[in-house]
């Protein structure tokens, strides 16, 4: 089992999101006030921690201006301890108490650099990220369980 490291929301699309505390994971639409929210496949979008880390360490090698944080890759939950790799299309995963998605998209294309590559110089997102529709709602916080079904 993993526990979600930080929730991570915005008003845009393809820019960092803010850190939150708690969130609403509203059923077949994503997390309320987020950008993303009613996509339909991509309603909301996970990313592992210690990817996120491999990335800090990249940017203090090259001396990067931006700081790598959670948020900055435009994920909506970034995760800890749990393989989020060795989901498939169709798995179902619990976030916190009640809220449960289920993983509906593999990495994404990214057709053009957006804003975060061109700050960061690199968008892991479209090689290490997942997505997920909501089919049961519920709020979430920072440190709530996450755990495949």
């Amino acid at each position: 089992m993993g526990k979600i490291y930080s929730i991570n929301t915005s008003t845009g699309k393809g820019v960092p999101k803010a850190q939150v505390q708690r969130a609403v994971l509203i059923k077949h639409s994503g997390i309320q006030d987020d950008a993303h929210a009613g996509t339909e496949r991509r309603q909301v979008s996970l990313l592992p921690m210690e990817s996120v880390r491999g990335q800090i360490e990249t940017a203090k090698t090259k001396n990067a201006a931006v700081r790598i944080r959670p948020g900055i890759y435009a994920e909506n939950i970034t995760t800890e301890g749990i393989n989020l790799a060795a989901l498939k299309i169709g798995d179902k995963i619990r976030v916190g108490k009640t809220a449960v998605l289920q993983i509906s998209k593999i990495g994404k294309e990214c057709h053009k650099h957006c804003a975060i590559y061109h700050q960061v110089g690199d968008c892991i997102m479209p090689r290490e990220g997942i997505f997920g529709e909501v089919i049961e709602g519920g709020e979430i916080a920072v440190g709530d369980p996450i755990c495949p079904l």
